[in-house]
């Protein structure tokens, strides 16, 4: 079926295009959402000014996420996590966690740009892929350490009841 895209959808294309999907994909999701509707002429007509809206908007993304990534070129974040004595996390760090640590540093990065397949879960050093767009990618050294290794040495209270966080001897 041909529907003509109402926003950009990711991996299917932007606003104003006329696309082929599957008619189920249509029908159930894409025009019930209001995120397509039927490529008559009226409504290419209509929607031609929205368009031209939605590339200049895509235009000053890009332009801005090529400032971040160039900005980006050298960051390595910290992030403080409780661990057993052997390095295992007692939960793990995600997207929100890597996500939260950038926004710290001033990189404005949401968690849905933190490429990571699954969450860190022992205190290490990984090479964290962010993705802006299919062609704007970023590498960012993420360092996973004990909690209190960093700056002030003092052991949050939040690691009370776990298995092995009665012991100071960190």
């Amino acid at each position: 079926m041909r529907v003509l895209l109402l926003k950009d959808i990711p991996k299917l294309g932007y606003l104003g295009d006329v696309v082929e999907v599957r008619d189920g994909y249509a029908r159930n999701y894409l025009l019930p959402q209001r995120l397509a509707t039927y490529p008559t002429e009226e409504n290419l007509r209509a929607i031609e000014e929205a368009r031209k809206q939605a590339a200049a908007e895509r235009a000053r993304r890009l332009k801005a996420f090529e400032e971040l990534i160039q900005r980006l070129e050298a960051a390595q974040v910290t992030i403080e996590a409780a661990a057993n004595p052997e390095g295992t996390l007692y939960g793990s760090v995600g997207r929100k966690e890597i996500a939260e640590a950038l926004q710290r540093r001033g990189f404005e990065v949401l968690p849905e740009h933190v490429d990571l397949d699954t969450p860190i879960r022992t205190l290490d050093n990984r090479l964290v892929r962010l993705r802006f767009t299919e062609e704007l990618t970023a590498e960012v050294k993420v360092w996973v350490v004990r909690e209190g290794q960093t700056s002030d040495g003092k052991q949050p209270s939040e690691a009370v009841g776990n298995r092995g966080a009665g012991t100071a001897e960190d």
